[in-house]
């Protein structure tokens, strides 16, 4: 797909320094673009744009997106990445998560809507809920319990989609949206609460890796570059969306445990705990529509990107530091 956004072009990113944000700053820029950040730093790091700082085509604007963009100049797209989005979130962050992807979702809108802007919104396989349908393709309208403990992203989500899809369709804006499956690499927190992060700090340290149920439930997991390489493609587009993103890989809880522990050379052994409410049984996307209208194709496996995440967890992560 022809690149349509790069050099000369500026481009404003909410959640430039969260884990998935801030590789997408970086993919940004080497581009030539110049990128626009502005995050509170809720969930996001210093620690993941600090390489960026002496950049003269990176900003950084700190403030809360629910609150308004602070920003000025020009912008030719808009990509709103601000929201927290691991399990721990949902319950500690629960009214921000719902005001970024409300408050801030029309804040985003609005000032696409004013510069002819392409926006692209992050949204989330959650979407779908606990799917009866698999692997989820984009018409599948999803099983979601609205007032469980997950809801408050799920609903956000699915809001910040309805919203979107209505300023296209009433003000004709250039929206695009992307639902983003389980995502992982370099930059991920700690103690965020999602289970590759958990494991590998768990792993690491020597403790028992905590697997919720049987571990018989699976999820698909995709390399952070390959999901990078899906958001630019659909930013190069005019596709409307929703598109998923995410990867074909699938695999149990218990063989994700058992792979991180033999890729780490750790003792761990694996216990047992509850399943948490709403967590969903099967997750996988179907990709179709991202291959044939963004010619996604990823590429990272399994393998590869476990190894790489955990050699950063190692020497950077500081895994330790979350148990």
């Amino acid at each position: 797909m022809a690149q349509r956004y790069g050099t000369g072009d500026r481009i404003l990113l909410t959640g430039g320094a969260g884990f998935v944000g801030s590789h997408l700053s970086d993919a940004l820029l080497a581009r030539g673009a110049e990128v626009v950040v502005v995050d509170n730093f809720l969930t996001g790091s210093r620690e993941n744009i600090a390489h960026l700082v002496d950049e003269p085509r990176f900003t950084l604007v700190e403030a809360d997106v629910i609150e308004g963009l602070p920003v000025t100049g020009r912008f030719d797209a808009v990509l709103h990445f601000a929201s927290p989005a691991s399990p721990t979130d949902f319950e500690k962050l629960a009214f921000e998560v719902m005001k970024v992807n409300s408050a801030g979702t029309f804040h985003c809108l609005e000032l696409a809507r004013e510069q002819g802007a392409r926006l692209v919104l992050a949204s989330t396989s959650e979407a779908y809920g606990d799917p009866e349908v698999h692997p989820q393709p984009e018409t599948y309208r999803g099983n979601v319990n609205p007032i469980g403990p997950r809801s408050v992203y799920d609903e956000a989500k699915r809001f910040a989609e309805a919203a979107a899809a209505g300023y296209r369709r009433i003000h004709d804006v250039d929206t695009g949206i992307v639902r983003i499956f389980n995502t992982y690499g370099p930059r991920m927190r700690p103690d965020d609460g999602r289970a590759i992060p958990t494991f590998v700090s768990q792993a690491l340290a020597g403790a028992p890796i905590t697997v919720h149920g049987t571990g018989g439930q699976t999820r698909s997991i995709c390399y952070v570059s390959d999901l990078v390489d899906g958001i630019l493609a659909m930013l190069d587009s005019a596709e409307p969306g929703p598109v998923n993103l995410g990867s074909e890989h699938e695999l149990t809880m218990r063989e994700l445990a058992e792979t991180i522990v033999e890729l780490t050379g750790s003792r761990s052994t694996i216990s047992y705990l509850p399943r948490p409410t709403d967590d969903p049984e099967l997750r996988r996307p179907d990709l179709t529509r991202a291959r044939q209208l963004l010619d996604f194709a990823p590429a990272v496996s399994p393998a590869d990107g476990l190894a790489r995440t955990i050699e950063w967890f190692a020497t950077v992560g500081s895994p330790t530091s979350a148990l």
